[in-house]
């Protein structure tokens, strides 16, 4: 995976600090959309967590994580035919922390409920729930490039 920190990013607030907090910024990895990539794209974005002392409870890094792997996965599953890369972002803000999975393909899926009767299919599903149990937010745009870009931002404080 390739690695490129940018730097600080006022986040899906708009609203910057003037000076940002030593764990603030924003990192984008790249991958090929392959099996492998999704275990990658997750240690990475542990180990980015852990490095840059963002300040994430058990819970919430392990609903990160999920998501990361959940969004590799279907950008591995379904977008790889016409996106053979695909690009992992971390953005992280005083009190939050957003994680997206970009590809080139331009089908936009929706989180709709499950098919009870099918064994898979329920990854999205799975990434609202995780997303909304922890205070967040959940969505998918489309890119000027055609592709799509799904992402999850989530508090770093508890929800009271």
């Amino acid at each position: 995976m390739d690695n490129h920190g940018r730097g600080y990013d006022p986040g899906p607030t708009g609203g910057a600090t003037p000076h940002p907090l030593p764990y603030e910024g924003v990192w984008r990895f790249t991958a090929a959309a392959v099996d492998a990539s999704v275990p990658q794209a997750r240690h990475a974005v542990r180990d980015l967590l852990l490095r840059q002392g963002v300040p994430v409870s058990d819970d919430l890094a392990h609903g990160l994580l999920l998501i990361v792997s959940e969004l590799v996965t279907n950008a591995v599953k379904h977008a790889a035919l016409l996106s053979p890369v695909l690009a992992v972002e971390v953005a992280v803000g005083a009190e939050w922390v957003r994680v997206s999975v970009e590809d080139g393909h331009p089908y936009r899926p929706t989180a709709l409920e499950a098919d009870h009767g099918r064994t898979g299919g329920r990854g999205l599903l799975l990434v609202r729930e995780v997303a909304r149990e922890a205070g967040g937010v959940l969505d998918v745009e489309h890119t000027a490039s055609g592709g799509k870009v799904i992402w999850a931002a989530l508090p770093l404080k508890p929800v009271r």
